[in-house]
């Protein structure tokens, strides 16, 4: 391997819960996503909140403080599988998280999108909308030194405060 190819690949640095996770050592359900719809009360469930067709929920290995996914709870695979009544819910959805972002915590830009299939980075067979806030200067000395990330916001004191956020937004 090149000094390149070295110094290009990320590294992070996993809290031990993550490891396993990242291992495939999840809940033995058929989709996490449905069991957060469900309530299985052996799945992780940092639900925000949910609509008749839509759940909000912040993502359990988050990438930035903030970051959250939407997803229908209708169990789907495919995108073009969404009906408009969810793609619309869906949309309305994420216009209320990044005005919360924005709003609360000085969010200026955000990732948003599906990763659709495994060859996208899927690792949910269910599919799911990522809102990843960004910051400036968010690039810390070990992203520089190592580039290695270190997320600081713990998910469910995260899920905590988004729960609150939200529910206090007013909607036009």
């Amino acid at each position: 391997m090149s000094s390149y190819e070295e110094h290009s690949i990320r590294k992070n640095l996993f809290s031990i819960g993550k490891l396993g996770y990242a291992k495939g050592d999840r809940p033995n359900v058929d989709c996490i996503l449905c069991g957060v719809r469900d309530k299985n009360e052996i799945v992780p469930n940092l639900t925000i909140a949910e609509t008749e067709l839509s759940i909000v929920s912040v993502n359990l290995f988050p990438y930035n403080p903030g970051h959250i996914i939407i997803f229908p709870k209708r169990h789907i695979i495919h995108y073009l599988e969404l009906t408009e009544d969810e793609a619309l819910d869906i949309h309305k959805l994420t216009q209320k998280a990044m005005r919360i972002l924005e709003k609360q915590w000085r969010v200026q830009g955000f990732n948003i999108g599906f990763n659709l299939g495994k060859n996208s980075g899927g690792s949910i067979p269910h599919i799911h909308e990522h809102i990843v806030p960004r910051f400036p200067n968010e690039a810390g000395f070990l992203d520089v030194i190592s580039n290695t990330r270190i997320v600081i916001y713990e998910p469910y004191q995260m899920w905590d405060d988004l729960k609150k956020l939200w529910s206090e937004e007013v909607t036009d």
